[in-house]
């Protein structure tokens, strides 16, 4: 058997050479851009109906969470159509940037955050979560809703976002995590390799790109692996909490 260390030095390197397009010349970081933009438009529609909805309710766990922080400035990187920095606006922070690499995702959220005049609040600009322009301790607060297993490189990420975070402020991860009891587990499986990858090939103008979010899901380091990741960049008080029998996870930690 490995050392539990090996397997997890394994997995982290694994996930970070999981791309997209597997016969691309291009780097994870322009594959995941190009993906998102092609499946931007219908991407809301089927996310719902993968997750049944219930990412909606993890959300708003991630809002309550950040909202005890009373937090004035928020980020939210991989902000995508920007559902979770819309919700963010009940926490009461004055200025909310949602950071994202793709633009066609950028686009629809702008319209949304139109639709819901919030211009005022929030500003989606286009970015690299993993060199962050904005400068040192800037956000009270840091969120990544299914965003962090997408970086090219893990740690790079999670070091720019605790470089721009304050000090004592507050960092929540909501990201997918793999069951570990029956028959969770097994339905877990089943779901990310017959059905997710089915829904995108039926639905999806991009064959590939919810095959690479089922992969690039169940090789993400999750729960301690996750928290042990946090910890060697930085983070301090790092905490996993698992969401409907750990499909999902949201993890928070500080500064």
């Amino acid at each position: 058997m490995l050392p539990q260390k090996l397997i997890f030095a394994q997995t982290f390197s694994m996930v970070d050479k999981i791309t997209p397009y597997k016969d691309s010349s291009k780097s994870k970081k322009e594959q995941v851009a190009s993906m998102f933009d092609t499946i931007s438009t219908n991407y809301d529609g089927l996310n719902r109906v993968i997750s049944f909805g219930i990412d909606i309710k993890w959300r708003r766990r991630v809002v309550n969470i950040v909202t005890h922080s009373s937090p004035k400035t928020v980020l939210d990187v991989a902000t995508g159509t920007g559902d979770l920095a819309i919700n963010l606006v009940k926490t009461g922070a004055k200025e909310i940037i949602g950071l994202d690499i793709s633009a066609g995702m950028l686009s629809v959220g702008k319209q949304k955050v139109t639709q819901n005049k919030l211009d005022n609040t929030i500003k989606m600009v286009l970015g690299d979560g993993e060199k962050i322009d904005y400068p040192d301790n800037y956000f009270d607060a840091v969120t990544v809703s299914f965003g962090v297993r997408n970086f090219e490189n893990l740690e790079q990420g999670l070091g720019e976002i605790l470089r721009v975070l304050k000090p004592k402020g507050i960092f929540v991860v909501l990201e997918t995590s793999i069951p570990t009891k029956f028959p969770f587990k097994q339905g877990y499986h089943f779901h990310c390799k017959i059905i997710l990858p089915l829904i995108g090939k039926l639905f999806s103008k991009d064959k590939v790109a919810y095959s690479y979010l089922s992969e690039s899901a169940a090789a993400f380091p999750y729960g301690e692996a996750f928290n042990n990741i946090l910890s060697k960049v930085g983070f301090i008080n790092c905490k996993a909490r698992p969401q409907t029998f750990g499909v999902a996870t949201i993890y928070t930690a500080s500064k």
